[in-house]
Protein backbone atom coordinates (compact mmCIF):
# COMPACT_ATOMS: atom_id res chain seq x y z
CA UNK A 1 0.00 0.00 0.00
CA UNK A 2 2.95 2.12 -0.23
CA UNK A 3 1.79 4.16 -3.72
CA UNK A 4 -1.12 4.98 -1.05
CA UNK A 5 0.55 6.56 1.22
CA UNK A 6 2.56 8.89 -0.99
CA UNK A 7 -0.86 10.63 -1.39
CA UNK A 8 -1.89 11.17 1.90
CA UNK A 9 0.09 14.75 2.48
CA UNK A 10 -1.01 16.23 -0.96
CA UNK A 11 -4.32 15.37 -0.06
CA UNK A 12 -5.01 15.73 3.38
CA UNK A 13 -2.10 16.86 6.39
CA UNK A 14 -4.46 16.71 9.52
CA UNK A 15 -7.97 16.15 11.33
CA UNK A 16 -7.85 19.97 11.13
CA UNK A 17 -7.31 20.32 7.84
CA UNK A 18 -10.06 17.45 7.10
CA UNK A 19 -12.95 19.33 9.37
CA UNK A 20 -12.03 22.54 7.01
CA UNK A 21 -12.50 20.63 3.90
CA UNK A 22 -15.50 18.76 5.04
CA UNK A 23 -17.12 22.32 6.67
CA UNK A 24 -16.67 24.29 3.44
CA UNK A 25 -18.30 21.16 1.64
CA UNK A 26 -21.26 21.45 3.55
CA UNK A 27 -21.55 25.75 3.81
CA UNK A 28 -21.05 25.36 -0.22
CA UNK A 29 -23.89 22.52 -0.72
CA UNK A 30 -26.48 23.58 1.57
CA UNK A 31 -25.86 19.31 3.11
CA UNK A 32 -22.75 17.19 3.08
CA UNK A 33 -23.27 13.46 1.12
CA UNK A 34 -20.90 10.63 1.60
CA UNK A 35 -20.16 11.57 -2.25
CA UNK A 36 -19.31 15.00 -1.78
CA UNK A 37 -16.92 14.52 0.85
CA UNK A 38 -15.20 11.47 -0.64
CA UNK A 39 -14.17 13.98 -3.11
CA UNK A 40 -13.08 16.66 -0.59
CA UNK A 41 -10.52 13.73 0.68
CA UNK A 42 -9.40 12.38 -2.30
CA UNK A 43 -10.46 9.08 -3.74
CA UNK A 44 -6.82 7.83 -4.19
CA UNK A 45 -5.60 7.31 -0.61
CA UNK A 46 -6.24 5.16 2.30
CA UNK A 47 -5.37 7.49 5.36
CA UNK A 48 -7.78 10.56 4.45
CA UNK A 49 -10.69 7.58 3.65
CA UNK A 50 -10.12 5.74 7.04
CA UNK A 51 -10.27 9.55 8.50
CA UNK A 52 -13.73 10.45 7.11
CA UNK A 53 -15.09 7.29 7.59
CA UNK A 54 -14.07 7.10 11.35
CA UNK A 55 -14.96 10.68 11.70
CA UNK A 56 -18.42 10.35 10.09
CA UNK A 57 -19.47 7.25 12.12
CA UNK A 58 -18.32 8.83 15.82
CA UNK A 59 -19.91 12.54 15.33
CA UNK A 60 -22.78 13.35 17.01
CA UNK A 61 -25.97 13.77 14.99
CA UNK A 62 -24.32 12.10 12.07
CA UNK A 63 -22.94 9.05 13.65
CA UNK A 64 -26.16 8.46 15.17
CA UNK A 65 -28.04 8.31 12.44
CA UNK A 66 -28.98 4.06 12.47
CA UNK A 67 -26.78 2.59 9.05
CA UNK A 68 -24.49 5.27 9.03
CA UNK A 69 -21.54 2.99 10.69
CA UNK A 70 -22.18 -0.05 8.59
CA UNK A 71 -22.28 2.62 5.21
CA UNK A 72 -18.56 3.78 6.64
CA UNK A 73 -17.56 0.23 7.26
CA UNK A 74 -18.75 -1.18 3.92
CA UNK A 75 -16.32 2.35 2.37
CA UNK A 76 -13.40 0.74 4.77
CA UNK A 77 -13.85 -2.84 3.19
CA UNK A 78 -14.24 -1.62 -0.71
CA UNK A 79 -11.15 0.78 -0.19
CA UNK A 80 -8.99 -1.86 1.44
CA UNK A 81 -10.04 -4.16 -1.58
CA UNK A 82 -9.62 -2.00 -4.68
CA UNK A 83 -6.25 -0.70 -3.30
CA UNK A 84 -4.85 -4.08 -2.95
CA UNK A 85 -6.00 -4.25 -6.65
CA UNK A 86 -4.03 -1.58 -7.59
CA UNK A 87 -6.88 0.96 -8.03
CA UNK A 88 -6.01 4.60 -8.67
CA UNK A 89 -9.54 6.08 -7.72
CA UNK A 90 -12.12 4.58 -5.24
CA UNK A 91 -15.02 3.40 -6.05
CA UNK A 92 -18.50 3.37 -3.96
CA UNK A 93 -22.16 2.85 -4.46
CA UNK A 94 -23.96 5.24 -5.45
CA UNK A 95 -26.59 4.46 -2.81
CA UNK A 96 -23.50 4.98 0.14
CA UNK A 97 -22.72 8.64 -2.34
CA UNK A 98 -26.16 9.69 -1.69
CA UNK A 99 -26.24 9.72 1.94
CA UNK A 100 -26.08 13.41 3.39
CA UNK A 101 -26.78 15.25 6.60
CA UNK A 102 -27.78 18.89 6.30
CA UNK A 103 -25.25 21.61 6.74
CA UNK A 104 -26.42 22.60 10.28
CA UNK A 105 -25.62 19.13 11.72
CA UNK A 106 -22.36 18.82 9.70
CA UNK A 107 -21.72 21.99 11.59
CA UNK A 108 -22.02 20.78 14.69
CA UNK A 109 -20.82 17.83 14.78
CA UNK A 110 -17.43 19.80 13.54
CA UNK A 111 -17.50 21.99 16.40
CA UNK A 112 -17.52 19.29 18.54
CA UNK A 113 -14.87 17.78 17.03
CA UNK A 114 -12.62 20.66 16.56
CA UNK A 115 -10.82 20.59 20.03
CA UNK A 116 -9.66 17.09 19.91
CA UNK A 117 -8.75 17.32 16.63
CA UNK A 118 -6.73 20.22 17.42
CA UNK A 119 -4.83 18.26 20.39
CA UNK A 120 -4.25 15.12 18.42
CA UNK A 121 -2.48 17.60 15.29
CA UNK A 122 -0.26 18.85 17.62
CA UNK A 123 0.96 15.81 19.06
CA UNK A 124 1.14 13.54 15.89
CA UNK A 125 4.77 13.62 14.10
CA UNK A 126 6.24 10.71 11.91
CA UNK A 127 8.17 8.24 14.08
CA UNK A 128 8.30 4.42 14.28
CA UNK A 129 7.58 4.58 10.70
CA UNK A 130 8.07 0.76 10.72
CA UNK A 131 4.19 0.66 12.12
CA UNK A 132 2.72 2.39 9.01
CA UNK A 133 4.84 1.47 5.78
CA UNK A 134 5.28 -2.02 4.28
CA UNK A 135 4.25 -4.49 6.31
CA UNK A 136 3.19 -2.32 9.34
CA UNK A 137 0.41 -0.72 6.44
CA UNK A 138 -0.59 -4.09 6.12
CA UNK A 139 -1.70 -5.01 9.62
CA UNK A 140 -3.58 -1.47 9.39
CA UNK A 141 -5.30 -2.42 6.30
CA UNK A 142 -6.42 -6.14 7.98
CA UNK A 143 -7.42 -4.32 11.40
CA UNK A 144 -9.23 -2.24 9.43
CA UNK A 145 -11.14 -5.27 7.19
CA UNK A 146 -11.82 -6.67 10.70
CA UNK A 147 -13.49 -3.36 11.83
CA UNK A 148 -15.50 -3.17 8.96
CA UNK A 149 -17.10 -6.55 8.95
CA UNK A 150 -18.06 -5.94 12.60
CA UNK A 151 -19.83 -2.27 12.01
CA UNK A 152 -22.88 -4.07 11.54
CA UNK A 153 -23.38 -6.12 14.15
CA UNK A 154 -21.71 -3.30 16.60
CA UNK A 155 -24.98 -0.92 15.42
CA UNK A 156 -26.63 -3.29 17.84
CA UNK A 157 -24.14 -3.28 20.85
CA UNK A 158 -23.96 0.10 22.78
CA UNK A 159 -21.02 2.31 22.32
CA UNK A 160 -19.13 -0.59 20.85
CA UNK A 161 -19.40 1.08 17.29
CA UNK A 162 -17.81 4.46 18.77
CA UNK A 163 -15.00 2.45 19.91
CA UNK A 164 -14.37 0.76 16.74
CA UNK A 165 -14.73 4.40 14.57
CA UNK A 166 -11.89 5.66 16.99
CA UNK A 167 -9.99 2.86 15.99
CA UNK A 168 -10.51 4.17 12.08
CA UNK A 169 -9.54 7.57 13.43
CA UNK A 170 -6.40 6.72 14.56
CA UNK A 171 -5.17 4.40 12.10
CA UNK A 172 -6.05 7.07 9.43
CA UNK A 173 -4.56 9.83 11.65
CA UNK A 174 -1.38 7.32 11.68
CA UNK A 175 -1.40 6.94 8.04
CA UNK A 176 -1.66 10.68 7.24
CA UNK A 177 0.95 11.81 10.19
CA UNK A 178 2.94 8.72 9.42
CA UNK A 179 3.37 8.22 13.10
CA UNK A 180 3.79 4.69 14.32
CA UNK A 181 3.05 5.52 18.10
CA UNK A 182 -0.46 6.51 17.17
CA UNK A 183 -0.66 3.14 14.95
CA UNK A 184 0.11 1.46 17.96
CA UNK A 185 -2.32 3.11 20.01
CA UNK A 186 -5.07 2.43 17.73
CA UNK A 187 -4.08 -1.32 17.61
CA UNK A 188 -4.64 -1.21 21.31
CA UNK A 189 -8.09 0.56 20.89
CA UNK A 190 -9.24 -1.75 18.53
CA UNK A 191 -8.35 -4.81 20.81
CA UNK A 192 -9.65 -3.50 23.98
CA UNK A 193 -12.92 -2.37 22.24
CA UNK A 194 -13.46 -5.94 20.84
CA UNK A 195 -12.41 -7.52 24.19
CA UNK A 196 -15.26 -5.25 25.71
CA UNK A 197 -17.76 -6.28 23.39
CA UNK A 198 -16.88 -9.94 23.92
CA UNK A 199 -17.02 -9.43 27.50
CA UNK A 200 -20.64 -8.24 27.09
CA UNK A 201 -21.83 -10.48 24.49
CA UNK A 202 -20.36 -13.49 25.84
CA UNK A 203 -19.37 -12.94 29.54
Amino acid sequence: MSHTEEATDDEVSGLDTLLDRLAQAAADGGSLSVGSAMDVVGRRSFGPILLLAGLVAIAPLVGDIPGIPTSMGLIVLLSVVQILFGRDSIWIPGWIERRSASEEKVARAIDWLRSPAGFLDRVTRPRLRLLVEGRGSLLIALACVLIALSMPFLEFVPFSSTGAAAGLVAFGLALVARDGLVAAVAFVLTALTYGVVGWVVFG
